[in-house]
């Protein structure tokens, strides 16, 4: 069985069952399109089998290497951007402690680091700063190697390091994810030795977190990937065994959210709860935005931190224009205890709560929201995890991934292309002069004059 839950009663009185139940053909075929790997896109279906189909030795290797940086480094850099490193940074900050970035780079394991992600040259140069003094190694992914912001981070981050260290011993604390026979990161990790694991050919970037993409990361920052990759295995076990619609949790968001698309709420906003899971709710931005924002259509993808942006995005929520519907992902068992304490003065009038531990408070707070936006006509949907551990990521992770490519599938589009974010990259290298890029970069210069 698994852990996680889809809880759709506080969207009942926008979505009935007899609703859903129109939808058991329809998203009968869209499931058999995916397993049967006949739908859009299908060359990139990988990841549907992925989690029963890693290989103990993989996990051995990956472990080895972990264990091998955690003896000669204090920090670890992840060279990536979107899928290449949001599915890594959202596990590993989800279980880590709320400020393990603040803490010495010293502890049992590396602390690890972001580039790539960006073009902030500030960012860059503190980041090389910050390193100046630590031992370190590097973690690079990208199946082509030339993708612009991970590019510019490796080329200056492989220069501080081969001038830290020597040509030499720089190469052994560099660990590339590429492609397995192409591309120019696979080229170079040839000619420098680099220590390379593969991006399966039929794994797109952000589908890609339970490949060595995610594992060496998570790994790396002392994290059990063992149980992670159980916890995806058992999620994927059960939503190819059960075909009911209303049991099958992933089938059954699909089949809702695309149900209030169709009557106007156009955004979907992810709300939680939980401070450590913000980069979970950037994760899954990026996974549902780029599956299904194309062809002048999609759920437009939105994600708030509660209680923090109920002073600030909870009014537009409660009173905004009506397009929204809320997924809150609940926790109900954090893994400390804090209880407020008795004042004798009151002057807060807090003593009715003394005894009560905070996260009774956080709950009673999400329950009066959920209702309180529900009566504003903000349906919700609740997926509720017992805990936050690998074991129940690695579910949520495979949920999430299942119910993206069948929405995408029930939408009508490709889950699995990006053709929009090319738009931006040929203005980029038009501006930037790049050969090969001389008609564009005139017919820009033109525009920008005019």
């Amino acid at each position: 069985m698994i852990q996680l839950k889809l809880k759709i009663d506080n969207a009942r009185g926008f979505v009935s069952d007899d609703e859903i139940k129109l939808f058991e053909s329809e998203s009968d075929l869209q499931r058999r399109k995916i397993y049967d790997k006949t739908g859009a896109g299908n060359d990139f279906l990988g990841w549907v089998d992925l989690p029963g189909q890693i290989d103990d030795s993989l996990i051995q290797g990956i472990e080895k290497d972990a264990a091998r940086i955690k003896s000669d480094s204090q920090v670890v850099v992840v060279v990536g951007i979107g899928g290449s490193y949001l599915g890594a940074r959202a596990i590993i900050d989800a279980l880590s402690g709320n400020f393990y970035q603040m803490q010495s780079a010293s502890g049992d394991h590396p602390l690890v680091v972001y580039a790539g992600q960006n073009i902030g040259e500030d960012y860059t140069a503190e980041l090389l700063d910050f390193l100046n003094d630590k031992d370190y190694s590097i973690i690079v992914i990208s199946k082509s190697g030339t993708t612009t912001e991970p590019a510019i981070a490796f080329r200056l981050l492989r220069k501080h390091l081969e001038e830290k260290y020597g040509e030499e011993k720089a190469s052994e604390r560099i660990y590339a994810i590429t492609d397995a026979s192409k591309g120019a990161l696979k080229t170079l990790a040839g000619n420098k030795s680099f220590k390379t694991y593969v991006i399966p050919d039929d794994v797109g970037g952000r589908y890609s977190v339970l490949t060595p993409v995610g594992l060496l990361p998570i790994a790396v920052a002392g994290f059990n990937i063992r149980e992670f990759v159980n916890g995806a295995r058992n999620m994927q076990e059960f939503l190819k065994g059960e075909e009911d619609l209303f049991k099958n949790p992933a089938l059954l968001y699909a089949v809702v959210r695309n149900i209030l698309y169709r009557k106007g709420k156009t955004t979907e906003i992810m709300a939680n709860y939980t401070p450590s899971m913000m980069y979970f709710t950037e994760w899954w931005k990026q996974l549902y935005g780029e599956s299904e924002g194309k062809d002048q259509k999609g759920i437009f993808p939105a994600g708030v931190n509660f209680t923090t942006d109920l002073h600030s995005m909870g009014q537009y929520i409660q009173d905004g224009i009506r397009n929204l519907f809320e997924t809150v992902v609940r926790l109900e068992n954090p893994k400390r205890i804090m209880e407020i304490p008795h004042d004798r003065d009151n002057l807060d009038g807090l003593n009715f709560l003394a005894g009560k531990r905070l996260s009774y408070v956080n709950k009673m707070a999400e329950t009066g929201t959920i209702l309180a936006h529900v009566d504003g006509e903000v349906p919700n949907l609740e997926i509720i995890l017992p805990e936050i551990n690998e074991n129940v990521l690695g579910e949520l992770v495979y949920f999430f991934e299942m119910g993206c490519a069948l929405s995408g599938y029930i939408l009508d589009v490709n889950p699995f292309d990006q053709p929009g974010v090319e738009a931006y990259k040929k203005n980029m290298f038009a501006l930037l002069e790049k050969p090969g890029f001389e008609d564009e970069t005139k017919e820009i210069k033109k525009r920008i004059k005019d």
